[in-house]
């Protein structure tokens, strides 16, 4: 089991400090599927196996994606498996879209933006969160880590205006996910002999560094940035 999945079982307030940037993910979701109005029809660029669906049970949720990510992942809830930089979708068709974490792993990335700038109607809001300090996953499909200036030229240049970029916590957070990190390092074989004597050393200042995160006010080191932008009039 990895450090991910043992810490999605720790009580919310744990959670928050272990898995502060997917906590954020889950909060800027849910707040955007609650913003959009009953009937809106949401393009999930990206969908994986559509985790977010539930989340958009008053509008008319589609969730697309190449389907390639994880070899383990159920893709059959899918409503098309395309390209993101070829949508089978007319212009200007959805009311909204978002793309989470997913942008690291295609190769042309700014393709897709425009891709679906184009199947967004005029003023049609998006959500896009990607990583800026993540491990290797869903290798060998993992191409890209972004700035927030990377993001604000990728958007602006697909079309997308009102753009607002926000760090998922900053250095102190960013620590203390990479000494859970190491607990994977004892996760096989006779390595589990040195998992408890590991966490032992690890866990305590990963639960307390994140109280220090408020004296990082610049956020230049994050998990990640989290997105919202409309696309242009």
């Amino acid at each position: 089991m990895s450090c991910n999945s043992l810490a999605y079982r720790l009580p919310g307030f744990l959670k928050r400090r272990v898995l502060h940037f997917e906590t954020e993910i889950e909060i800027a979701v849910s707040k955007f599927a609650a913003e959009l109005p009953p009937g809106a029809l949401v393009l999930d660029a990206g969908a994986g196996e559509g985790r977010y669906a539930s989340e958009f049970h008053r509008q008319r949720y589609i969730g697309v994606d190449l389907a390639v990510g994880d070899v383990t992942w159920n893709y059959r809830g899918l409503d098309a498996v395309a390209d993101l930089t070829a949508l089978p979708f007319s212009a200007a068709r959805f009311d909204a879209a978002l793309n989470v974490v997913t942008l690291e792993h295609l190769r042309e990335p700014a393709a897709a933006l425009r891709e679906i700038a184009r199947a967004l109607r005029p003023g049609a809001r998006f959500l896009l969160i990607a990583p800026h300090e993540w491990e290797v996953h869903q290798a060998p499909h993992d191409y890209f880590r972004y700035t927030r200036y990377g993001l604000a030229h990728l958007l602006e240049s697909a079309g997308f205006r009102e753009i607002e970029i926000w760090p998922a916590g900053g250095y102190f957070r960013l620590l203390a996910r990479r000494l859970l990190n190491g607990l994977q390092f004892f996760s096989g074989g006779a390595r589990w002999l040195l998992f408890i004597p590991a966490a032992l050393c690890l866990v305590p200042p990963a639960l307390i560094l994140p109280m220090f995160d408020g004296l990082d006010r610049e956020r230049n080191f994050t998990l990640g940035y989290l997105c919202t932008a409309r696309r242009s009039y």
